[in-house]
This record gives structure tokens, C-alpha cells and sequence, in this order.
């Protein structure tokens, strides 16, 4: 199958290595003259402009946008649409807000896919998790691509119509601030609790075998291990938001109470006035899943 892929960043060139791994063709572009070279180098066949990345597709176009979520998707989709038909495929593999993907889909020529990715950049090893949104037709015709880009056929499926994928990652985010929060929490009553205690050591032994272990955990051990046991100058400054704050709004809308995602979103808003060793490691976990930049006391 040959796919084009729109936005090589780090999640973008993960998507190409992966589906040229799999034994698949792949046009590339990216307005970075640099990262296409990536793929290039990579194995993917180099798009100079939008214009010749889509000539390169051929009739039936499969596209793959990893491009920032909002005004960037929209823009690229402006350039995009006059040349798709029916027998198109867009997949938006960014965190786009769920009612603009329903938008999306409603004004794009082309069957398109919102399909919400989880695993960031550690999933370039193991395949990401895909929550999929749109029509059946578009994601099976695509399933050889998604089980390239995913840790395999378990690691996708589509949730239902246009925007469901973007939704159930909604909510995934939300879940994860909480999961967060809660190691957060319990490592700052280690931490400044009644024992010395090697905090990496507690992650370590929880992880093998006990009922809360977890990637988050493993990241927690791996964070300690790497930072020390106070966390050295990793500040206390949570950034994002978006998505939990989505989450929390459509819970309101639906009459869902959310208290404990609610609090973790308070959380972070509040990193930004008062320090606390909780919101340290929530901090530093970001960093383990996603590399996100880590802010420090020093900045």
C-alpha cells in the first residue's frame, strides 16, 4: 500500500519508519525541508511541494496528516480538499478537538479518520495506540497501515462515526491526568513522609507484580533514577490542558460527573502558583511518554 504522510515531527517520522518497516511505500512532505530529508533517508519517497506530493499519489490517495492540532489541520485540509474525490482517505492523527473532526469530516471531500494516538514517542520501539473514528469502509480499507503504525491488530479499532476516535482520546487524556495525579500524590507522601525511602526502589518493587504497576509507574522509576530522589531541579509547572479541559466541559454538557479528572485539571492550572512534589513528577512524566520539555526551576 503506499500512504503519504503530511507532518514529519517526531510522531510523523515514527508513522513513516513504521510503515516502510511493515513493508509499505510512503510519499513524504513537511514544509521543514530537513525532516523530509529524514524520511528520505529513511526510505521514504521525498515530496518537494504539496502540488508533487500529491502527483506522486496517484488516483487513490491515502494521506496521513501528524501536523499540529487546529489551524495547521485546517490549512493543510484548504490545500488538500480540491484535489480529493470520494475514493480518498485522510487520516488526522493529531489530538484535534472531537467536534472540529466531525466538522472535518463533514467539509472534506474524502472519507476521513479521525484517529486519536496514544503512546508517544516510545512508540517508535512498541507501535502507538489508534482510537479511530469515520467510516468503516475508509478504516478497513486502511487496517494494513494501522497495524504497522500500532503495536499490532489489538492496538487499533475503530470507536464509530466521525469524531468518536478524537472523543475516546479526549477522555483517554483525561484518565491519564488522574493517573498522574495519583502517583503524584502518593510519591510526595513518600517523599516528605515519616521514612528516608529510595523512591526509584519503591517504583521498582511496585512495578514488579503489585496491582498499581503501570507504564506511568515504570517512568516514575525511571524519572527518580534520573533526576534523584527529590527530583533535583525539575519544577513544579504541569504544562498542557487542552484535553483535559475538553473532557471536563463535555462532562458538563452530558451531566457526567468527573471529580477526580476535574481535580487533576485544577491541578495543573494551579502548578503555575504553587509548588508541590506531586505536580514535580507529573512534570518529569510528561517527559517519559511524550518528551515533552521539562520545565526546571533554573527557566
Amino acid at each position: 500500500m503506499q500512504l503519504g504522510v503530511i507532518g514529519l515531527g517526531r510522531m510523523g517520522q515514527i508513522v513513516v519508519s513504521r510503515v516502510l518497516a511493515a513493508g509499505h511505500d510512503v510519499v513524504a512532505f513537511d514544509l521543514d525541508e530537513e525532516a523530509v530529508a529524514t524520511a528520505a533517508e529513511a526510505g521514504a519517497q521525498p515530496a518537494a511541494t504539496l502540488d508533487d506530493f500529491l502527483a506522486q499519489l496517484g488516483d487513490q490517495k491515502r494521506i496521513w496528516l501528524m501536523v499540529p492540532a487546529g489551524d495547521a489541520v485546517d490549512a493543510t485540509l484548504a490545500e488538500l480538499n480540491p484535489s480529493l474525490t470520494d475514493d480518498d482517505i485522510v487520516v488526522d492523527g493529531g489530538n484535534s478537538f472531537f467536534k472540529e473532526s466531525t466538522r472535518r469530516a463533514e467539509e472534506c471531500p474524502a472519507a476521513y479518520l479521525d484517529c486519536g494516538t496514544s503512546g508517544g514517542p516510545a512508540g517508535a520501539e512498541l507501535g502507538f495506540s489508534l482510537m479511530i473514528g469515520g467510516p468503516e469502509w475508509a478504516y478497513d480499507e486502511l487496517t494494513p497501515v494501522f497495524d504497522a503504525v500500532a503495536t499490532g491488530p489489538a492496538g487499533h479499532d475503530r470507536m464509530g462515526p466521525a469524531g468518536s476516535g478524537h472523543y475516546v482520546k479526549m477522555v483517554h487524556n483525561g484518565v491519564e491526568y488522574v493517573l498522574m495525579q495519583a502517583y503524584g500524590e502518593g510519591f510526595d507522601l513518600l517523599a516528605n513522609g515519616r521514612y528516608d525511602l529510595d523512591l526509584e526502589a519503591v517504583a521498582r518493587t511496585w512495578n514488579n507484580g503489585a496491582v498499581i504497576r503501570s507504564w506511568l509507574l515504570e517512568l516514575c522509576e525511571e524519572a527518580f533514577a534520573e533526576e534523584g530522589n527529590d527530583l533535583g531541579d525539575v519544577a513544579d509547572y504541569v504544562a498542557g490542558g487542552s484535553t483535559g479541559t475538553w473532557t471536563v466541559q463535555e462532562a458538563l454538557e452530558q451531566e457526567v460527573p468527573v471529580p477526580l479528572i476535574y481535580q487533576s485539571l485544577a491541578e495543573r492550572f494551579e502548578s503555575r502558583t504553587e509548588e508541590r512534589f506531586a505536580r514535580r513528577l507529573a512534570n518529569r512524566l510528561r517527559y517519559g511518554f511524550g518528551r515533552h520539555e521539562v520545565a526546571r526551576k533554573n527557566d
